[in-house]
């Protein structure tokens, strides 16, 4: 089983209205949100752990997770108000503007954290630099990283960062405990200067690093050598959840070749780990060819 710990919020999509009215339409997401959704739909037996509001948009939060066949039991549900990001649009490509001022994911606390019972946890997204969620999250992690997988995917939001110094104190804490690494060249040179995706093996518990590159694909990197990963062809509409959706399928890759576990992981071949990334880079050309994060389910792959 596989624990989603990060952000649950509301996108909201740009649209027009039938009067011709620029508006903007609410869709449930949040980056570790998209990957529990997307591992549902890929039938991974998936929790998910966040913070969620009880007013209207935390419905549409609960629903689209029911729907999607993740289970929510874990979450701490708050009558502070969900997260808001509004969403722009430019060549397919998103940039976002977030309320999140005392809302119900952004107050987590420790606390609020979950006996854990699983085989890995993957966590990630704009929870990492704000407070005091992002300290429960980092808690979270460290306290579970010794004794079961864990996975990040820090898709850096650099306007959503106000302390810049700790946030990568924060993030090289959690990326050296992490088995896996996924992160792309853009985030690779903020969190440290560089795009030498090696340094991220090196004293560090982590034992796969996934470079996303886009349509140029994924550069998969152990300790035993690199190899590369193809993207898969596609008509892209928009990129909202495309690497959320690859984190996913390689996480779903895992658990179905049976290396979803800190000793399992360590026995995976170069082979295996390049047909859970190209799972996932599967997956991912699907959402990225209809609008929004709405990740595929097994049948459509």
């Amino acid at each position: 089983m596989i624990l989603c710990c990060g952000e649950a919020l509301i996108d909201m999509l740009p649209r027009q209205s039938v009067t011709g009215e620029n508006a903007f339409a609410p869709h449930a997401g949040g980056s570790v949100f998209n990957t529990a959704i997307a591992l549902g739909r890929l039938g991974a037996d998936v929790r998910f752990f966040s913070g969620i509001s009880t007013d209207m948009f935390g419905d549409i939060l609960r629903d689209e997770l029911a729907a999607s066949k993740v289970d929510a039991s874990p979450i701490a549900i708050s009558d502070r108000p969900s997260t808001l990001a509004f969403v722009k649009l430019v060549d397919g490509h998103a940039t976002y503007a977030f309320n999140d001022e005392n809302t119900a994911g952004r107050m987590l606390t420790e606390a609020d954290l979950p006996k854990v019972e699983a085989d890995a946890l993957f966590f990630g997204g704009i929870s990492l630099p704000v407070e005091p969620c992002g300290t429960a999250y980092e808690t979270l992690m460290l306290r579970e990283a010794p004794h079961r997988m864990t996975m990040i995917d820090p898709n850096i939001r650099p306007s959503f960062i106000s302390d810049e110094k700790s946030y990568r104190a924060r993030l090289t804490a959690m990326m050296s405990a992490a088995d896996v690494v996924k992160t792309s060249d853009e985030d690779l040179h903020w969190i440290n200067g560089t795009h030498d995706a090696t340094s991220l093996l090196e004293d560090t518990q982590t034992q796969v690093v996934l470079l996303t590159r886009g349509s140029e694909g994924v550069t998969l990197l152990t300790r035993d050598g690199v190899t590369h990963v193809d993207a898969v062809p596609a008509e892209v509409v928009d990129t909202v959840g495309a690497g959320d959706t690859f984190s996913a399928g390689f996480l779903a890759g895992l658990d179905r070749s049976g290396h979803l576990s800190k000793e399992g992981l360590k026995r995976a071949s170069v082979d295996d780990l390049h047909k859970a990334a190209s799972l996932g880079a599967q997956a991912a050309s699907i959402t990225v060819s209809r609008a929004g994060a709405n990740p595929p389910w097994a049948h459509e792959l």
